[in-house]
């Protein structure tokens, strides 16, 4: 069976990061330029697309009126080495990420889609090092980000300290999940790190902060898409019901 909505492929030539980054824009059946859209924009795009499948999750939740008109936008990565540079914390690139995220993908996105251009219309959503992107920009900019979903973040101490004092965190909600079997994660330098325990003292800073927040623990969940993409539906409906 066909997709009922349209993929759209764009190019930013971003002068952040002297690089031709590639966005593809998924626009449900019932797109119409009459109306208002929240913008979900997704690191790891391509993954959200095919293992996430978010195309076929957006036909069905529109079909249904389980979420509002919700436009999902990718952006991938070349290999996982560029992944870590421009999505963790400490990344030579991530900088550099970000301001091409606010300054470049925000704007082109606010004249490609008719939006509210508010903080609460736009999310990023992320796994692992994108779920850390995610929640680490919308807390550097959260008029501009007002929705954050993360699946099994990477967290260190450089992003609990950022949680610790960050003063604006009741204005963003968000949605956070880990694996209850996420304690040997093997990562991109081939060591393994427990993912759990970090995960649950963020859980509990986060709930100090105010903000909308949604926790779950997911019962024999592993660092996979497997686990990720069966928490899908629960997601989006969260989010943008």
């Amino acid at each position: 069976m066909g997709r009922k909505g349209k993929m759209v492929e764009k190019e930013i030539e971003s002068r952040f990061l002297n690089e031709t980054m590639k966005i593809k824009v998924y626009q449900p059946e019932s797109f119409s330029p009459l109306y208002k859209y929240n913008i979900c924009i997704m690191q790891d795009g391509d993954d959200y697309f095919q293992m996430g499948r978010v195309a076929t999750l957006s036909d069905k939740l529109h079909d249904s009126h389980e979420i509002t008109n919700t436009v999902f936008a990718g952006i991938h990565y070349q290999d996982k080495h560029d992944r870590r540079e421009k999505y963790h914390p400490s990344g030579e690139q991530n900088e550099a990420y970000t301001k091409f995220l606010i300054n470049e993908v925000v704007p082109f996105l606010d004249e490609l889609i008719p939006t509210y251009h508010m903080g609460q219309s736009r999310a990023l959503m992320g796994d692992s090092l994108a779920g850390t992107l995610a929640l680490m920009t919308a807390i550097k900019y959260p008029n501009t980000f007002g929705k954050v979903m993360m699946q099994s973040p990477y967290v260190d101490d450089n992003v609990l300290d950022t949680v610790k004092n960050a003063e604006n965190l009741h204005a963003i909600d968000i949605y956070h999940t880990i694996g209850d079997k996420e304690t040997a994660v093997t990562m991109t330098d081939g060591n393994k790190a427990d993912f759990l325990e970090p995960n649950r003292e963020l859980n509990k800073l986060l709930e100090l902060k105010g903000s909308t927040y949604y926790y779950h623990e997911i019962e024999s969940g592993k660092h996979t898409w497997k686990y990720w993409q069966k928490d899908m539906t629960r997601v989006l409906t969260t989010m943008f019901n």
